[in-house]
């Protein structure tokens, strides 16, 4: 292999992994095991809790 096939390969498995663990954070994020700060889950949750409060049919 040349030495540019090899520097293929190895950015392609660095991008691969960097994808695995972006969705790896997303669901993370949507369950509720981590946070980035902005608190987006937690504002789901609340529009949740006040849609079952409104009763609506």
């Amino acid at each position: 292999m040349t030495k540019k096939n090899i520097t293929a390969i190895r950015e392609s498995i660095v991008i691969f992994f960097a994808g695995l663990w972006l969705v790896m954070r997303i669901i993370l994020e949507y369950f509720g095991f981590i946070s980035d700060g902005n608190d987006r889950t937690t504002g789901i949750k609340d529009l949740r809790e006040e849609y079952k409060k409104a009763n609506y049919k």
